[in-house]
């Protein structure tokens, strides 16, 4: 598979969402978790839907707990969260790995797009640095996610243009 398109997702109820579904339309992806520092990112992001969504933005919201447990329980539970704190209204799919084995291929094929290229500026970016050097001291040089909230911005072709 070569592009965004030919991938697709499984939702909460467990049916497949195809990423064709998004064509002509920019499709921001984010991994999450509901017990993160980052959590209060979904304010933000639901913010952004709100006032986008009309103008042709979609955000699909893959929950993971693959970084330190931090998305526990059911898909379920997830949702009911994220619901009745942040008020979120876009995409959430079933909770689903983004690294390693059984990493979703669209994971993959994003992670082959953008690689890192850091964590920007400030206090946070700094704390993060500090905290993977500590797992692995050559996080910089592989395109593995690195936390909860990595975003990816698909444009309306379908390419990806950031991470």
């Amino acid at each position: 598979m070569s592009n965004f398109y030919d991938y697709s997702v499984t939702k909460r109820d467990g049916s497949e969402l195809p990423m064709k579904d998004f064509e002509g339309k920019v499709v921001l992806v984010v991994n999450t978790a509901t017990g993160c520092g980052f959590t209060p990112q979904y304010k933000d992001l639901e913010s952004i839907y709100e006032e986008f969504h009309d103008k042709g933005l979609e955000i699909l919201d893959v929950p993971c707990n693959q970084f330190a447990g931090q998305t526990p329980g059911t898909d379920e539970e997830v949702h009911e969260f994220c619901t009745l704190k942040y008020n979120t209204k876009f995409d959430q799919m079933k909770k689903s790995d983004v690294n390693g084995a059984n990493a979703l291929d669209l994971y993959k094929y994003l992670k082959s797009q953008k690689t890192f290229e850091g964590f920007g500026k400030g206090p946070k970016a700094l704390l993060m640095s500090t905290m993977l050097k500590k797992i692995d001291p050559d996080y910089k040089n592989n395109s593995e996610i690195k936390w909860n909230f990595t975003k990816f911005l698909i444009d309306r072709e379908g390419n990806v243009i950031a991470r």
